[in-house]
C-alpha cells in the first residue's frame, strides 16, 4: 500500500481500538502512528490491537501531530478534548477524522472548522453509519416515495450504562450525558431523512422540545426527550439514555406507510435489514450488505475525499455545515434539559480553545489607523460587542478570539447593550486572556432618557466595573440631549478624561450643529473636544432609523463635512443589517425591520450595483457594500456585527478591496 493514506491514532481507549482494528482491512489506509497520553497506554495499544504491526508509539498527542509519517489523525478523546485537538492538528497541517460530537457546542465546534479551513485540511465529524449503504439505500427509497409523502420520525438511541461517576459518560467534566454521546446520532438522522423528503441533503427544526433527568451527582442528562419539527411539516420525536435501555430503532412514517430499521447506529458488514410497510401490501424486507465493515468505510470515505484534494467528504458523510447545524440543535436540546458543562463556565476558559496562547495569525490581513489622543493603532474594522453574552461565554470567546487572531483589536460596547450582559462578557474575555493593554476599548453611555452628566457619570463608573478595567480608550456619547448646553457635556467628558478614565472623546447620534458647538465650547478653553463620531453610514441609504434618535451620515452635507474636519467616523450598521445578502429583496418581507429601515427602489438598485460588483471582483455583495465604506476619502473605521466566525472572515475580505473614486460614485447612484 505504497500510497495509502498514512493514519495516525490519536487517543487509545475504547472506540480508537475498534476503529484501529478494522482499518487494518482497509486498502486505502494504513496506520502508521499511534499518540497517548503516556508511553506506556501508547505502547499497550499498539501491543493488543495493532499486534506486531510496526508503528511510531509516541507518548503525547503533539508528538503524533508532530510526526511526519503521519497524512490524517483519527481523533477518539473524551468529548472536551475534540475540538482542542483537531485544531492543533489542523495547526500541524493533519487532516482529521474526529469522533463524534466534533466539540461540546456549536461555537466549539465552528472554531474547529475555521481551523481547517484555514488550514486547508479535510475535516469530518465520525458518525460512521453515514458512511454505511444501509443509509444510501434509505435515501433511494425515501426519494422513490414508497411511503408517499413523510410526516413523522421516531429515532431512540439510548442504553444502561453500568459505570461509576468517575466514567466520561455520567461524568460532567468529561462531558457526559446522553445527549452529545449517543443522542446526536437520531438528531443527525432526522435531519438528514427530513432533508432528505424536501430535496434537500439536510434540514433543520423550526422548533424545538425538550426535556431531560439531570443525575444529581453526574450533573448530566441520564434520560432525555426531543421532538423536532421541520418547516416541511415533518415531526421528529426522539430519545436517549444512560440509564435504561431503549427500543434504538427507526420508525419512519408517511401517508403512504412506513418504514423500520432496527439498529442503524452501527450497521454490520452483513444482513441489515429495511422493513416496507405500505398500506394493503404485505410487508417487504431489504437486506443491505457492506463491503468490509463500518470503521473500514468511514476511512475510505475518508481517503477518497483527500485524494480528491476536498476538504469535505461526500455526501451523505457529514459535511461542516451538516455539524454546525446539528451542534446547533444538540444545544438547544441539552439546554432545554438543563445541562451546563465545567468546561463552558467563564472561569474555566482561560486560554483559546487550542490550548495555547492568544496571538495574532500571520499574514494577518487588518489594517490599522490612528486617533487623535491614542498611542495604540486602531484596527480599520471594529468589533461590536452587541451579540455576545456572558451566558453563552463559549460563543463570545470563539467570536472574540477569533477577531482577535485576525488582527482586530478594537471592540464597541455599550452600557446599554444587553443590560450589561456584553460588557460582562467582553471584560471577562479580556481578563482571561491578559491583553487589556494590547486592546482598544469603545465605551458609550448616556443613552436617553438618561443622557446628562450625572447619569453620564454614573454609567461610565458601572462600564468599567463591568468591563473589570480602570479605563476605556474612547468614550462616545451613545445620545445627544440638546436641551443640555453642551458645556456641561464638555466638562464632564474632560473631568474623566484628567482622571484616566477616557483617553479619546467621540459621540454617537450627534447632529453637526451640535459637534460644532461642542468642539468649539472645547477648543475656545484649551479641552479636548470629539475627534470621532459613530453615527450611521453605509452604501444603503438610512430609510428609517432602527431606533429612535438614531442619525445616518451618508448624504452630501455629511460627507462633505467629515472631509473638511478632522474627525473619524465609527459608523454602525456600516452594512446595513443584513441588506446587502439574500435576506433582502423586495418580495422578501419576514424580517419586518429590516425592510422598514433599509426596503426602498434607489436602495435595491444599489444592491444589484453591489452584486454586479461583487461578481467581477469575486466577492459577495455584503463585501462590496463594506469596502464602499472603508474606501471614502475621509477616515473610516466601520463597525461590524458578526454572528459566525464565517460572517467575520467574510467581512475581513472588503479590507482587501480598494475601490476607485468612480466606483464609489457608481455603486451610490452618483453615475
Amino acid at each position: 500500500m505504497a500510497d495509502a493514506l498514512r493514519w495516525g491514532i490519536l487517543g487509545t481507549g475504547t472506540i480508537a481500538a475498534k476503529f484501529a482494528k478494522e482499518l487494518l482491512a482497509s486498502k486505502t489506509g494504513q496506520i502508521v502512528a499511534v499518540g497517548s497520553r503516556s508511553a506506556e497506554a501508547s505502547q499497550r495499544f499498539g501491543r493488543d490491537f495493532l499486534h506486531e504491526t510496526p508503528i511510531n508509539r509516541h507518548a503525547t498527542y503533539d508528538a503524533l501531530l508532530a510526526d511526519p509519517s503521519v497524512d490524517v489523525v483519527y481523533i477518539s478523546t473524551p468529548h472536551p478534548f475534540h475540538a482542542q485537538w483537531s485544531i492543533r492538528a489542523a495547526m500541524a497541517g493533519k487532516h482529521i477524522l474526529c469522533e463524534k460530537p466534533l466539540a461540546l457546542n456549536f461555537a466549539d465546534a465552528m472554531t474547529v472548522v475555521e481551523a481547517a479551513r484555514a488550514n486547508h485540511v479535510f475535516l469530518m465529524e465520525a458518525f460512521m453509519y453515514r458512511c454505511h449503504p444501509v443509509v444510501e439505500r434509505l435515501i433511494q427509497l425515501l426519494r422513490e416515495g414508497v411511503i408517499h409523502d413523510m410526516r413523522m420520525i421516531q429515532a431512540n438511541f439510548g442504553f444502561h450504562c453500568a459505570v461509576n461517576y468517575e466514567h466520561r459518560l455520567l461524568n460532567n467534566a468529561l462531558g457526559g450525558g446522553g445527549i452529545l454521546d449517543v443522542g446526536c446520532y437520531p438528531v443527525s438522522l432526522a435531519r438528514l431523512i427530513a432533508g432528505v423528503a424536501a430535496g434537500k441533503e439536510f434540514l433543520n427544526p423550526v422548533h424545538v422540545a425538550a426535556s431531560g433527568i439531570v443525575g444529581e451527582k453526574s450533573r448530566v442528562d441520564e434520560i432525555a426527550s426531543l421532538i423536532l419539527t421541520f418547516p416541511n411539516n415533518v415531526v421528529a420525536s426522539i430519545s436517549t439514555a444512560l440509564q435504561c435501555t431503549l427500543n434504538n430503532d427507526i420508525h419512519i412514517y408517511g401517508t403512504g406507510g412506513s418504514i423500520y430499521i432496527p439498529w442503524l447506529w452501527i450497521p454490520q458488514p452483513k444482513g441489515n435489514k429495511i422493513f416496507i410497510r405500505r398500506h394493503g401490501k404485505p410487508q417487504e424486507e431489504i437486506t443491505v450488505d457492506a463491503p468490509a465493515g463500518v470503521y473500514t468505510l468511514e476511512a475510505d470515505v475518508v481517503a477518497a475525499a483527500i485524494e480528491k484534494r476536498q476538504l469535505e467528504a461526500a455526501w451523505p458523510a457529514m459535511r461542516w455545515d451538516d455539524t454546525l447545524e446539528n451542534m446547533k440543535t444538540l444545544d438547544q436540546w441539552r439546554r432545554m434539559a438543563g445541562v451546563t458543562y465545567d468546561d463552558e463556565k467563564p472561569e474555566n476558559r482561560l486560554a483559546p480553545l487550542h490550548g495555547g496562547a492568544l496571538t495574532i495569525h500571520e499574514p494577518a490581513a487588518m489594517e490599522y489607523g490612528r486617533v487623535p489622543g491614542l498611542e495604540k493603532p486602531v484596527s480599520r474594522l471594529i468589533f461590536g460587542v452587541d451579540k455576545i453574552s456572558l451566558h453563552d461565554f463559549p460563543m463570545a470567546q470563539a467570536m472574540l478570539d477569533d477577531y482577535f487572531q485576525r488582527g482586530g483589536n478594537t471592540f464597541d460596547s455599550a452600557h446599554i447593550y444587553s443590560m450589561g450582559v456584553c460588557e460582562k462578557a467582553l471584560g471577562r474575555w479580556v481578563a482571561n486572556r491578559g491583553i487589556r493593554e494590547q486592546i482598544v476599548i469603545i465605551g458609550k453611555g448616556a443613552h436617553t432618557p438618561d443622557c446628562n452628566p450625572t447619569a453620564l457619570t454614573r454609567q461610565l463608573m458601572e462600564s468599567l466595573d463591568r468591563l473589570k478595567t480602570n479605563y476605556v480608550d474612547i468614550y462616545m456619547m451613545h445620545r445627544d440631549d440638546p436641551a443640555v448646553p453642551v458645556e456641561e457635556f464638555v466638562d464632564v467628558l474632560n473631568e474623566h478624561k484628567r482622571a484616566g478614565r477616557i483617553g479619546a472623546i467621540g459621540a454617537s447620534n450627534w447632529s453637526i450643529p451640535r459637534i460644532e458647538a461642542f468642539n468649539f465650547s472645547a477648543r475656545s478653553r484649551g479641552l479636548s473636544g470629539f475627534c470621532a463620531i459613530s453615527n450611521n453610514f453605509c452604501l444603503a441609504r438610512m430609510i428609517r432609523p432602527p431606533w429612535p434618535g438614531c442619525m445616518s451620515s451618508s448624504d452630501l452635507e455629511w460627507r462633505d463635512f467629515l472631509k473638511s474636519n478632522d474627525i473619524i467616523l465609527m459608523p454602525w450598521s456600516s452594512q446595513a443589517r443584513g441588506f446587502f445578502t439574500d435576506r433582502a429583496a423586495p418580495e422578501k418581507t419576514a424580517d419586518a425591520e429590516l425592510a422598514r429601515c433599509w426596503y426602498s427602489p434607489d436602495n435595491f438598485r444599489r444592491q444589484e450595483r453591489a452584486c454586479e460588483l461583487a461578481r467581477k471582483l469575486g466577492v459577495t455583495p455584503i463585501v462590496i457594500a463594506l469596502a464602499y465604506v472603508l474606501c471614502q476619502a475621509f477616515p473610516t473605521f466601520p463597525m461590524i456585527g458578526p454572528a459566525t466566525i464565517a460572517e467575520t472572515r467574510e467581512s475581513c475580505e472588503a479590507l482587501k478591496i480598494k475601490l476607485t473614486t468612480e466606483q464609489l460614485h457608481w455603486l451610490n447612484l452618483e453615475r
